[in-house]
């Protein structure tokens, strides 16, 4: 890795991948961060001895996308998603990677508005709206599609590899209505399946690496799906915030079951990492 350049781009979940391969590589060297991005959630981090740059790209739908949401991911409006154009946020950053981490899927999900050559065509969970509902597939072929086709086409050609979707594990009610997930240990191979929308989501995936990997592309498959869905036991669950139970904090705790291992919103999280790198 010396004289390289590595980036994560995608959803929490890369920017999860990225902690935790800053944490591995900070107990040979302690780098210097070069910026924190607060909203775009984006950071870089160098390496001087090895001039080595590690960094993460937020662009949780790879696609352009309006979004108004808070630091949790909270919506405040919904989302404007632009089925016809990538998220300059990365592409343009593209150039000066020799290795890249990239994915998504979660996002998807969402309640979204889909645009394509500058018109409204439709949207996914909008209720109400009185537009066609093509469903979060739709929205998510197209990214993966127009994504791989980018990098395919790309006069640089740097080391891709593309993460398949890690699945939730929110049990008795979803994440906003009560869902928690408190296992202690792995499940067995018989004991996990996938869920309806995250199988939908990892057939997409294999079909549109299929197309790309034809094409010849330095990209590889990163299929984390069955590893991640074993671990029930792998997430923070309601310790994303420090002291959830505490007297003074709200009568509903949030539980985090699609994260893995690092508590606390990113910001704190940031802190956190800066404050323990500085003391070695």
């Amino acid at each position: 890795m010396r004289n390289k350049g590595f980036a994560f781009i995608g959803d929490s979940i890369l920017r999860n991948q990225l902690q935790s391969m800053l944490c591995i590589l900070s107990q040979v060297e302690l780098p210097l961060q070069l910026y924190q991005a607060e909203l775009t959630r984006s950071s870089s981090w160098f390496f001087p001895s090895y001039n080595f740059t590690l960094s993460g790209i937020w662009a949780p739908f790879l696609l352009k996308a309006d979004l108004f949401d808070n630091q949790n991911g909270v919506l405040t409006s919904d989302i404007k998603l632009h089925l016809d154009k990538l998220d300059e946020n990365w592409t343009k950053q593209y150039y000066d990677f020799d290795y890249v981490m990239i994915g998504g899927g979660q996002w998807f999900l969402r309640t979204a508005i889909y645009h394509e050559h500058n018109k409204v065509q439709g949207c996914h969970y909008c209720e109400g709206k009185n537009l066609t509902e093509l469903g979060f597939d739709y929205s998510y072929r197209k990214a993966l599609s127009l994504t791989f086709k980018f990098i395919t086409s790309s006069s640089h050609k740097p080391q891709v590899m593309f993460r398949t979707i890690t699945p939730s594990h929110f049990e008795y009610g979803k994440w906003n209505e009560g869902g928690y997930c408190n296992r202690k240990a792995p499940f067995k191979e018989t004991e996990a399946n996938l869920g309806e929308f995250d199988k939908i989501m990892y057939e997409v995936e294999m079909q549109e690496f299929e197309k790309a990997s034809k094409k010849g592309a330095s990209l590889t498959l990163f299929d984390a799906t069955h590893l991640s869905l074993l671990r029930p036991d792998g997430h923070p669950g309601p310790y994303r915030d420090y002291y959830p139970f505490a007297k003074d904090k709200k009568a509903i705790v949030q539980n985090d079951c699609l994260h893995w291992c690092l508590p606390g919103p990113i910001d704190t999280w940031n802190e956190l990492i800066s404050e323990m790198l500085m003391r070695g």
